[in-house]
């Protein structure tokens, strides 16, 4: 016994209190004190301001574990020291510091705040009256015993959606936050799916991984709802104007219980209803970007810092160097275009390497992008890399700022092999002009004919003359078409989408699927842009079908359109959807889909 308390008396000690979650004003709750690794005496349960103390007598429990590893044994033991309380009043509140003796010394806990949530402002009227309590007026979060009577319809202030949005305006490109949340009255839901998902017209959506869980108490509205969060995006609206933020739609069930009479008792039997919640929508307004924008202005929105690099900084003929440039900040990062710099013609250039890391910061997106540029120069001499812009939009300040990126002189010396100085260069061009005096018997005859007494020099004319007719029908006709800009559009349409389609090809092989996804809707919503010519702004499901049932496509077709880009943006958060037969089945059937418009009298 001896040795063991020697053993536990080693190991670290601590006193600390474990805070409640989710009390609501009226109700009972729990505050634990937990020591760890000692045997405690002499402790007093602290006042709680707009708290009362029920239970003076803390409840004990004790743990033990033991382990063995790598010859090494440990022990951890934990005394865990339960007061019980009840909330008197709503508000923030302190825990103030407990102490506890350990072995001849004091050891106290930090204050700590807790919040209390106001009580239900009346009974609902519904068929969660009482909440997790049958009976009761707010929501019972300490008795597990707790349900909703059967006798009670479910309405809609029972359990619905909601759509959180950390602005209700914003500029062009720049994040919102955008959080799809479920309220419930219900404790116990057995079933949850999905039968709409969530439509973001209009925006770029860079998901957050967020677990659907019933854990936090929400005062809102004057009642109390256990929430969970369903979907949590960081959003980038592409147009300005009034968009519309759609929840989609979902079946679930939720479990109340029914009183049973037993003579002189009643008794309660669990019964599972079913639920469906309809969609709940959120507009937002969407601010254009202030005119006129500055010259390089890229659509990049947020705060960045811009610099770069040239490595080695002295070069020689035939040897690579790296211009690296990096754009660091918070903003619509990933759909910013690299920087393209001017480099000297006399400098070979490859392309470009871009690497873009970015992650969900709070209510924005975060990273760097890095953009290498491999030069290797072909001539000796003295040359200049200019400096290079970089222009975003500061939605805070309201403002375009314009960030210089270091420009470089380099001298270039020889290397190893052979080169071209540039006076070398241009001597050679000027050569090219002077051509050599040619001698001897030239052939040259006395008995001249003129050509036009010829029949072929007629023949050569008329070919000309023909050739030059055709010529200028062909420049009217490619005029004409220029002009038509709708028709440009819908000529490009399939090809644009079939670029896109090849690139979404490439990260379904590479299994990256969620940027397969994302270039996927881009194809369709550009194909569809294009084809229907409908500006983006006004780019809806509802106008593309009407559009294309114009347009005489089939109904079943219009509706295969729109069934694709549900399933698209479904898949892009749904846990089974990067498997590698759901993936390659999307886009087989997204190419079939833009073939079956191009067949159509329409298409054609």
């Amino acid at each position: 016994m001896t040795l063991l308390a020697a053993w536990i008396g080693a190991a670290a000690q601590s006193f600390k209190v474990v805070p409640p979650r989710n009390v609501i004003a009226g109700q009972r709750f729990q505050v634990t004190f937990r020591l760890t690794n000692g045997e405690g005496s002499g402790l007093n349960a602290p006042a709680i301001p707009g708290c009362k103390l029920l239970s003076p007598s803390p409840g004990v429990s004790t743990m033990q574990s033991y382990q063995y590893v790598n010859g090494q044994s440990t022990s951890t033991s934990t005394v865990d020291y339960t007061f019980t309380y009840r909330a008197e009043k709503d508000g923030s509140f302190t825990i103030p510091a407990a102490t506890i003796n350990v072995d001849g010394k004091k050891l106290s806990t930090v204050p700590t705040k807790f919040s209390i949530l106001p009580a239900d402002q009346a009974p609902a009227q519904s068929g969660a009256q009482g909440g997790y309590g049958g009976g009761y007026p707010q929501v019972r979060i300490d008795d597990a015993d707790s349900q909703n009577d059967t006798s009670k319809p479910i309405s809609k202030d029972d359990i619905f959606v909601r759509i959180i949005l950390n602005k209700s305006q914003a500029y062009e490109q720049e994040a919102i936050e955008c959080v799809i949340k479920l309220y419930t009255k219900y404790e116990r839901i057995n079933s949850f799916m999905m039968t709409s998902p969530p439509t973001f017209d209009g925006f770029l959506i860079e998901e957050v991984d967020a677990q659907s869980m019933l854990n936090q108490v929400e005062h809102y509205n004057g009642q109390n709802y256990i929430t969970a969060v369903l979907k949590r995006c960081i959003i980038f609206p592409q147009k300005s104007g009034k968009l519309t933020i759609n929840s989609g739609k979902y079946d679930l069930s939720v479990v109340q219980l029914e009183r049973v009479s037993n003579g002189w008792f009643y008794s309660a039997r669990p019964v599972e209803k079913s639920v469906r919640l309809q969609p709940y929508t959120s507009t937002v307004n969407i601010r254009p970007l202030p005119e006129p924008r500055p010259a390089g202005f890229t659509n990049a929105v947020g705060r960045f810092q811009f610099e770069s690099t040239l490595n080695p900084r002295e070069l020689r003929t035939g040897e690579a160097a790296s211009l690296t440039y990096v754009l660091t900040g918070t903003g619509n990062l990933k759909y910013i275009e690299p920087p393209k710099p001017e480099i000297p013609s006399e400098f070979e250039q490859y392309t470009p390497k871009t690497d873009i890391r970015a992650r969900v910061a709070g209510n924005t997106v975060t990273g760097t992008m890095t953009v290498d540029y491999t030069i290797v120069p072909q001539s000796v001499g003295d040359f200049k890399i200019p400096r290079q812009e970089f222009v975003y939009f500061d939605p805070a300040a309201a403002r375009y700022v314009t960030l210089d990126a270091e420009g470089y002189n380099v001298k270039v010396a020889k290397g190893s092999g052979t080169t071209i100085s540039a006076e070398q260069r241009e001597i050679e061009a000027k050569n090219t002009d002077i051509l050599h005096i040619k001698t001897g018997d030239k052939g040259l005859v006395k008995n001249y004919v003129p050509v036009v007494r010829f029949w072929w020099y007629w023949g050569i004319f008329g070919l000309i003359l023909a050739a030059l007719t055709a010529t200028v029908l062909a420049a009217s006709r490619r005029d004409r078409r220029n002009a038509d800009a709708a028709g440009r559009r819908n000529a490009r349409a399939n090809k644009v989408a079939r670029k896109r389609l090849k690139a979404a090809e490439g990260f379904m092989k590479s299994r990256q699927s969620d940027k397969f996804y994302e270039e996927t809707l881009r194809a369709m919503w550009g194909y569809l842009s294009d084809k229907l010519c409908i500006p983006a702004s006004q780019l809806t499901r509802e106008n593309i079908v009407a559009r294309l049932t114009s347009k005489g496509v089939p109904a079943e077709l219009a509706d295969r359109v729109i069934s694709l880009l549900d399933r698209c943006e479904m898949a892009r958060y749904t846990p089974d959807s990067s498997a590698d037969a759901s993936v390659e089945a999307l886009y087989n059937e997204t190419a079939e889909t833009i073939n079956a418009i191009e067949k159509t009298k329409f298409g054609r």
